[in-house]
């Protein structure tokens, strides 16, 4: 299902970590799949309040959990600037679709990294 959101449609997910060579793009283009199937997610499910949100982020973030072992495969791993990244897309995801005041923090509660 195409994301039906021009925003969200438009969005160069993860966009920093491809500029740096430390992370290596095969893995962080599945990581714009993760933010992109969340926003699938989100069109399709339409949730109604943060509590609902928070179940379909949460499930995107243990995906990223499981993509950890990945990046340390090729020899990178999801730090410092990963995290903010990563953090500051799933906020955008959340803010696109309505939902402003949603904590990043929560957004991404059930990370490891």
């Amino acid at each position: 299902m195409p994301i039906t959101n021009q925003q969200a449609a438009g969005q160069a997910f993860l966009r920093r970590l491809y500029v740096d060579s430390y992370y290596p793009d095969h893995v962080v283009d599945e990581g714009r799949r993760i933010l992109a199937r969340l926003c699938e997610r989100i069109e399709a499910e339409q949730p109604s309040d943060l509590a609902a949100l928070y179940v379909l982020t949460q499930a995107a973030t243990e995906e990223f959990n499981l993509l950890e072992t990945e990046f340390e495969a090729a020899g990178s791993e999801i730090e410092t600037v990963a995290r903010e990244e990563i953090a500051e897309d799933f906020w955008f995801v959340a803010s696109t679709y309505g939902f402003t005041d949603a904590d990043v923090e929560e957004l991404i509660a059930t990370r490891d990294w």
